[in-house]
């Protein structure tokens, strides 16, 4: 590459949390050593931001950043997040846990998953998550950070946050500045290209002009420059995931939060309960074919604890996938590039990816296209992944109370899903591609809990002698139950580590 190729100003249309991770990771890793960065975001302009759970790869963003976790919990009003509980989704009144960490240990040469099963079929009274050291927390609503007990029956577990994402907007808007990012207060008004197609200027309504080399499309659903200028199409996902609307309110705290999310089905969708130190954030996903928005919201009021303390917010959206995340000079981050729906708090992470194989992938000035299209093949199959998941919480329902249920029931599925589980009913195997999100401990959660199970256990297991392996199963489970319920409850964590300053909701 010669020196006059490289991009010398890259420019962040939209803040949030998507603009704000761009900045703050980009003046971390280049240092002001190789291009200005600038972010523009108008005051005018809201922002989503409910998107208030994370999943463990975003402890590793903190780390990443070299932000101290403590101060960054209480800076963001933070609790800790264990895993998620689902409610009434196989059938009202069942639910199941998916844990973050490892359930069990590998036994010789065999995955632990592959001698639940055979213990199972041999009668054993063991639940997959007696084994799951977050779990065993979350039932006891106890917590500790695991890499501080790693040589306990917790060592396993994994954590994230529960966020105030607005907080976490604002934290690493004043991280990405302190190190040398410059903040725009404008509304783009106009954008022009040159004339290989490329954006080149943006015109803020005031006549003020911003130019860069590369431009990173945080505008939201919006998506200003991916879509309305260079006129990049969206592929709809909504075959498979019907729901296309959410109530979003927060409420004041009823008691203490909580070491993981709740997500509750309901007759046309599901909601969900986030606890944070000072508040709860709640939501309502639904599918407008069945429900209006005053139905929803009312579903949403008549469930929620405690007092109201902002919204409700209706937040209509299109589930899918930007047919090319990446066109010419502009790449989009966010809600500008694809949304799958909450329900496995993704979000985030696809923007923290997204960041991560743009670093891998970074191009000079002129934008090559096998680059860009490297990038698109593999953040598309991340998307695709995400939704294969997600879809399974779905279509494996054996509800068929409400039409909504029913067909959600009786969905053709992707091919890349329907194949992987038909795989799993053989004998357990997984089909785990490249450096997915999702690996077999969600997987294996999931599909149990939604009562997809496979015929058999694998051969190898057989090696192992069944009485000594029943014997230390047994004994597993019995020291992790032991030791979960005499670590600290999670607010009583909360409050020696990492308690914020109170908040007045009013």
């Amino acid at each position: 590459m010669r020196a006059s190729d490289a991009l010398r100003k890259v420019c962040i249309v939209g803040g949030g949390t998507a603009g704000w991770i761009a900045a703050a990771l980009m003046a971390h890793h280049f240092k002001g050593k190789l291009f200005e960065i600038e972010l523009v975001e108008s005051d005018d302009i809201g922002t989503i931001g409910v998107g208030e759970s994370t999943i463990p790869p975003f402890m590793e963003l903190i780390a990443r950043l070299e932000i101290n976790e403590q101060e960054f919990v209480r800076a963001t009003q933070a609790s800790f997040k264990l895993g998620i509980e689902f409610e009434d989704w196989r059938r009202k009144g069942e639910s199941y846990f998916h844990p973050f960490g490892s359930i069990g240990q590998p036994v010789e040469l065999s995955e632990f998953y592959q001698c639940w099963l055979k213990a199972r079929q041999a009668g054993q009274p063991f639940e997959l998550m007696d084994f799951a050291p977050a779990a065993a927390m979350a039932r006891n609503g106890r917590f500790m950070l695991p890499f501080k007990a790693q040589k306990t029956p917790i060592g396993g577990a994994a954590y994230a946050l529960h966020v105030d994402a607005k907080r976490v907007a604002q934290f690493l808007r004043a991280h990405a500045e302190e190190r040398g990012v410059t903040r725009t207060e404008g509304m783009v008004a106009d954008v022009r290209l040159d004339d290989r197609g490329f954006v080149d200027t943006l015109v803020l309504k005031d006549g003020r002009e911003v130019t860069a080399d590369f431009f990173i499309d945080c505008s939201g659903f919006r998506a200003l420059l991916i879509e309305k200028t260079l006129g990049v199409g969206y592929e709809d996902w909504s075959q498979w995931l019907f729901c296309d609307r959410a109530i979003a309110a927060q409420t004041r705290n009823v008691g203490p939060p909580r070491p993981y999310t709740l997500a509750q089905a309901q007759d046309y969708g599901w909601r969900w309960r986030i606890p944070l130190q000072h508040r709860t954030g709640n939501g309502h996903v639904f599918c407008s074919e069945f429900l209006s928005d005053d139905e929803a919201t009312r579903i949403l009021l008549d469930q929620v604890e405690g007092e109201v303390v902002a919204g409700p917010m209706v937040v209509p959206f299109k589930t899918g996938v930007r047919d090319k995340i990446w066109h010419r000079n502009v790449l989009s981050l966010g809600l500008a590039s694809g949304f799958i729906e909450p329900l496995e708090s993704t979000a985030i992470h696809l923007v923290y990816r997204g960041m991560d194989f743009f670093f891998r992938y970074l191009p000079d000035r002129n934008c090559d296209p096998r680059l860009a299209g490297e990038y698109n093949r593999r953040m598309t199959a991340d998307y695709t992944e995400i939704r294969d998941f997600i879809v399974l919480h779905y279509c494996a329902t054996q509800r068929n109370d409400t039409p909504f249920w029913r067909k959600c029931h009786d969905m053709e599925l992707p091919d890349s899903l329907r194949e992987r589980i038909e795989l799993f009913r053989v004998n357990g195997v997984l089909r785990e591609g490249h450096d997915e999100l999702f690996r077999a401990v969600s997987w294996h959660s999931v599909l149990e809990g939604m009562g997809i199970h496979p015929a058999s256990y694998h051969p190898l297991v057989d090696r192992i002698e069944e009485g000594w392996l029943f014997e230390g199963m047994s004994q597993v489970r019995a020291q992790l139950a032991q030791v979960a319920g005499t670590l600290p409850t999670h607010q009583e964590f909360i409050d020696a580590h990492c308690r914020a300053e109170a908040v007045d909701l009013r």
